[in-house]
């Protein structure tokens, strides 16, 4: 009896000649379906992955700015008046907690953060 030679697969299971041409048309159609950009394709690509990429470490970096109490977008400052505003206002400064410094035996009313 003789022994036939199958297909292999990737896999290495055994193929069947339908099954070898069914897979041949398969990667024709995938090839024209993905084609591998190349020219001006690829850079334009090239230059919205770069974009892509910028804006993601401008975003993090705006992150790790608010995450470190620095401020990108002067929201600081505008506290800060706010803050100043209210403790030069008599009803709010009552409205303070009190504390005391001991390093000028004086006391202080602020806000605590």
């Amino acid at each position: 009896m003789a022994k036939g030679k199958a297909a292999k697969s990737e896999s290495g299971a055994s193929m069947s000649q339908y099954d070898v041409e069914v897979e041949a048309r398969l990667q024709a159609l995938e090839k024209q379906a993905h084609p591998t950009p190349t020219g001006a394709t690829q850079k334009k690509v090239d230059d919205r992955l770069a974009a892509l990429e910028k804006a993601v470490a401008d975003i993090a970096a705006k992150c790790d700015a608010r995450a470190t109490g620095g401020s990108t977008s002067g929201g600081g400052e505008r506290v800060d008046k706010l803050i100043d505003w209210m403790t030069s206002v008599p009803a709010f400064q009552n409205a303070m907690p009190n504390h005391y410094n001991e390093e000028t035996g004086e006391d202080d009313r602020h806000l605590d953060f």
